[in-house]
């Protein structure tokens, strides 16, 4: 789904020269080239700087790969959500040296960070983990008894 969306995105705006599409009145279709990390931050033109983020989440992915094939649990899943949203955007880094986002969610004029598929993947399976350290894990109930 994220390869797809950013191909899609990408090739209309090389067929169009740009794209503002405005799907509602929350949502928007708006491409940016983040060079930074998660939602833009840490924006950064400077390559040394730009490799380095890279290189670190190219590790961060590999002990996250490990993660999954050591897991025996319903973990698992989550993490290969993260997994799989950050080896996508992982490519884009490598690829086209940034990392296309496009999503725009907002409230008036309150906008939420410019967002892509891969970014959704990743959160979803980091709050599904946080969740299941917190409800389910047992060193947590054990310390409450």
């Amino acid at each position: 789904m994220d390869r797809f969306s950013k191909l899609y995105v990408i090739n209309h705006v090389e067929i169009n020269g740009n794209i503002d599409i405005f799907l509602t009145r929350f949502l928007n279709i708006y491409l940016i080239w983040n060079k930074g990390i998660a939602f833009g931050l840490l924006n950064f033109e400077q390559s040394e700087i730009y490799g380095l983020i890279s290189g670190i989440i190219t590790i961060i992915s590999l002990v996250v790969l490990v993660m999954i094939k050591k897991g025996k649990d319903i973990r698992v899943y989550f993490l290969t959500f993260v997994f799989a949203g950050a080896i996508s955007n992982l490519f884009d880094r490598y690829y086209y040296s940034a990392v296309p986002d496009f999503i725009d969610l907002h409230i008036n004029n309150f906008h939420w960070f410019v967002f892509n598929v891969a970014d959704i993947f990743i959160s979803l399976g980091i709050i599904c983990l946080i969740i299941m350290e917190i409800i389910f894990d047992k060193r947590f109930r054990n310390d409450k008894d």
